[in-house]
């Protein structure tokens, strides 16, 4: 079909072929091109939940350890005593 959008080629690979087996019986009758498109978004659908779920473990962890590091009264007073101005 004809576009002014850029194309890419990808090989057939044999996890790529799994792939677009599994893409087949989920959208029966579409070209390959549009499984590959499809499965691509999926995947980076995926990739951005995967990316969010990080972020909030990390937020989780730092929440959870917020306030537990105590130094010691005229700590960084002491540290700068090595370090000229």
């Amino acid at each position: 079909m004809p576009t002014t959008l850029p194309r890419i080629q990808v090989t057939q690979s044999t996890k790529l072929r799994d792939a677009l087996e599994l893409a087949e019986a989920e959208w029966p009758g579409l070209p390959k091109s549009e499984l590959v498109g499809r499965l691509a978004i999926l995947g980076a659908e995926s990739l951005t939940s995967q990316r969010s779920a990080r972020r909030a473990a990390r937020r989780a962890a730092l929440e959870a350890t917020r306030g537990t590091i105590a130094y010691p009264a005229g700590y960084l007073d002491e540290l700068r005593k090595d370090w000229p101005e």
